[in-house]
């Protein structure tokens, strides 16, 4: 069974209450939706842009936001591929972070499979041995456990989470810090073992309560001194059975911690600022139900929606949508837009306006 080494100190400590304070500071600010929407899409491409980077993307962040709307770079196109992989990994970690139960491995592997293929297919793990080396040098600076060792060990770890997110026995910033040195330790694929250790710490985070309205972003702290990201997953032996598997990894989460406490509290002044900027529609939101908030953003972005419009994204019925169209009408919450049956289209009643701006 896996049990992680590691000690709370003070620095952990300290960092854990400030990550907390923000964290109910965020929840508690009436963020407008418009706001909250752009804050998520700015986090997810830094997210993609800097997670990338770390493993040697050459994309700008103006060129992975380009990119991922389907822009092209001649002579780059590995590097599209990479941000586009894991920009799709991205997404379907935060549908996966809403769902509820246990942390699967089958989840996992399908997690590496995105960020390797872009494909929902898991990625099996490695047959082989692989080694990690210094790029200037070609030194050895970790030598992995061996294949064969790998699923027993993912087996463990992928257990032990499940059990910290079911049971919360650990705070959920040092439960995330744990599960991404470990999987980097075991380092159960060739490649993309960064990118998925990122990913799914950020997904314990999220199952746990930490997802700040999605509107944060870890990657870029580790991107801004390499060195440091790297000097804090090295522990103990470069080779994992010479005592690196039961090395103390205090150190490791105390930089991680640093980190979320880094970001929580950049997401808390940005949101702080845009609460100023904004008017308070906060009580105007939650008029609606969650029916009503997913239809809102097809408002936003066209003015006026048909029934069909709305069947695709609330996956009704065209008989049951428009019933609740009925519903919506009398409420106040739409008009009719274009009341001939033919091309019937509605639009947001007059009360509900303001959240179009």
């Amino acid at each position: 069974m896996f049990r992680p080494n590691f000690k709370i100190t003070p620095s952990i400590a300290s960092a854990l209450m400030q990550i907390e304070a923000c964290r109910q500071a965020i929840d508690n600010l009436p963020i407008d939706a418009t706001v909250l929407r752009h804050l998520r899409e700015t986090a997810a491409l830094a997210t993609t842009h800097y997670s990338t980077y770390i493993e040697g993307n050459r994309l700008t962040l103006p060129e992975v936001r380009a990119a991922i709307k389907g822009a092209r770079f001649p002579g780059r196109e590995r590097d599209e591929t990479e941000v586009r992989n894991h920009y799709r990994a991205l997404e379907w970690m935060e549908a996966l972070a809403e769902r509820q139960g246990a942390l699967s491995e089958a989840a996992i592997k399908r997690l590496h499979g995105l960020v390797m293929t872009g494909r929902n297919k898991g990625s099996p793990y490695r047959t082989s041995q692989n080694v990690i080396r210094e790029a200037a040098t070609g030194v050895i600076v970790y030598l992995p456990p061996e294949a064969a060792d790998v699923p027993r060990l993912m087996k463990d770890l992928i257990g032990w989470i499940s059990c910290e997110i079911e049971d919360g026995g650990l705070p959920a910033p040092i439960a995330a810090a744990i599960a991404h040195y470990q999987l980097a330790t075991i380092h159960p694929w060739l490649d993309g073992n960064g990118r998925t250790a990122r990913l799914v710490a950020s997904l314990i985070a999220r199952k746990s309560g930490y997802g700040l309205k999605g509107v944060y972003s870890l990657d870029e702290y580790y991107a801004r001194d390499l060195s440091a990201y790297y000097a804090a997953l090295t522990v103990g032996p470069h080779n994992y059975y010479d005592g690196r598997a039961e090395g103390d990894v205090t150190g490791f989460v105390e930089y991680f911690c640093a980190g979320m406490a880094d970001a929580f509290t950049k997401v808390r002044a940005a949101a702080l600022r845009a609460g100023t900027d904004t008017p308070d529609r906060s009580a105007r939101l939650r008029e609606l139900d969650p029916r009503q908030r997913r239809v809102l953003d097809l408002f936003r972005e066209r003015g006026s929606a048909t029934a069909n419009d709305m069947t695709k994204i609330l996956k009704l019925s065209r008989r049951t949508l428009l019933e609740l169209c009925r519903e919506w009408i009398a409420s106040g919450f739409l008009q009719y837009e274009n009341a001939a049956r033919k091309n019937r289209s509605y639009r947001l009643g007059a009360r509900f306006t303001e959240l179009l701006e």
